[in-house]
């Protein structure tokens, strides 16, 4: 069924957001116009083409090439097949789309390196959350992002079935070992943390990084806390401090975790296991956008 695309509200979106990634990306892609197309397309030529897939993974950003159609042509018309989320293989077509060729063209590009980039990471995520299947664990981002387009990443974790950390610094306090040299320790930490969020009212979670058991038994008897963050524990550790903290507190592991290890960090009953990786090293599936005959 061919529509003709419209804004509408998605869950859990920003579209001011969105909006003005693509506004400011079409700013840098295009600049006084796209004279390629301009030079050798006739104004006014009709055009389609199709979104094809040259790669196995997870697809993702069909919602925001919506909108990257939209706003360079509400005149284009989508006819979408696949949608965020869904496995794809090589020669599948993601939807096709219509309309005045120019607009097309203008689009192209930005469309096909934002699906690229958040296919692959939608694609990491899922393996990572599929390794673990059967256990009560599950992965998070981090702010190891591409200064820009976070949402963009972050979005595409979701998609992957993964979970998102704080968004940035102003989200949440998340206390890590140079906060807590800084502030003279880690009570001193959690007291001062704790004493901000009072004065400003501030309606923040708070979370703690330990090194050791050390700084965990001193977290634990501190208290005040919502999240622990168990950095860099070897497997003893980690289920030692897991025993300690007996589910009074939401914890993470981090530090070292790939996808040869992730399962055991997970079978040791930490809540969350975040990684780094999702977002800042992973490798963009092959999709491209070819012209159709009309």
């Amino acid at each position: 069924m061919l529509l003709l695309l419209k804004l509408k509200k998605s869950k859990g979106l920003d579209k001011e957001l969105i909006h003005q990634f693509i506004t400011a990306a079409l700013s840098e892609d295009v600049g006084d116009g796209d004279h390629t197309s301009l030079a050798t397309i006739e104004a006014g030529t009709q055009g389609k083409a199709k979104l094809l897939v040259k790669d196995t993974g997870i697809l993702a950003g069909v919602e925001l090439a919506k909108e990257i159609f939209y706003i360079v042509d509400p005149n284009l018309k989508l006819e979408v097949f696949l949608n965020d989320g869904a496995e794809i293989k090589p020669k599948d077509i993601a939807f096709e789309v219509e309309g005045d060729a120019r607009s097309i063209l203008k689009a192209e590009r930005l469309v096909l390196n934002c699906m690229q980039r958040m296919s692959g990471i939608a694609t990491k995520t899922n393996e990572i959350a599929d390794m673990l299947q059967g256990t009560n664990t599950k992965v998070l981002d981090t702010r190891k992002t591409t200064p820009g387009i976070r949402y963009l990443e972050k979005w595409a974790v979701r998609i992957g079935g993964g979970v998102n950390h704080r968004f940035g610094l102003y989200d949440m306090i998340l206390i890590k070992d140079n906060h807590v040299d800084y502030s003279g320790g880690i009570r001193r930490a959690i007291e001062n943390a704790n004493n901000y969020i009072k004065e400003t009212g501030k309606k923040l979670a708070i979370e703690v990084e330990v090194r050791n058991i050390d700084e965990l038994e001193q977290v634990v008897q501190t208290g005040n806390v919502n999240r622990i963050l168990l950095d860099n524990f070897n497997y003893d550790d980690l289920r030692q401090a897991v025993n300690m903290i007996e589910g009074r507190y939401i914890t993470e592991a981090s530090g070292g975790i790939t996808v040869d290890n992730i399962r055991n960090y997970a079978d040791c009953g930490v809540d969350y296991v975040s990684v780094g990786a999702l977002t800042h090293s992973v490798k963009s599936l092959d999709l491209s956008l070819k012209a159709v005959k009309l």
